[in-house]
C-alpha cells in the first residue's frame, strides 16, 4: 500500500483488533435487562481474576458492578466558563 506510515499503523491496529476473538458474558443489568457484553481476551482475563478473587461468577461480578455509582465529573473552575473577547 502506498500510504503514510501513520495510516498503515492505523490499519494494522484495526486488523489486529478485528482478529481478536471476543468473549461474550451474559448478565442481568440492575433494571432487569438481560445483557451480553463482548470482552477482549485481556479484559476477560481481568474479569476472571476479579471473579476468582471475589468468589463470584463473571456474570455476578458484572451484575454487582452495575450498581456502582458513576464517577463525578471533574469540577470546572469558574475561569474556564469565561470567554475572552
Amino acid at each position: 500500500m502506498n500510504l503514510p506510515d501513520s495510516d498503515q499503523d492505523f490499519l494494522r491496529g484495526v486488523i489486529k483488533f478485528a482478529r481478536q476473538r471476543p468473549n461474550p458474558v451474559s448478565w442481568v443489568d440492575r433494571d432487569g435487562t438481560a445483557r451480553v457484553t463482548s470482552l477482549l481476551p485481556a479484559e476477560m482475563d481481568h474479569l476472571n481474576r476479579l471473579a476468582h478473587q471475589l468468589r463470584l461468577s463473571k456474570s455476578a461480578v458484572l451484575e454487582q458492578a452495575s450498581f456502582l455509582s458513576a464517577r463525578p465529573a471533574p469540577k470546572r473552575r469558574p475561569a474556564d466558563d469565561v470567554k475572552e473577547s
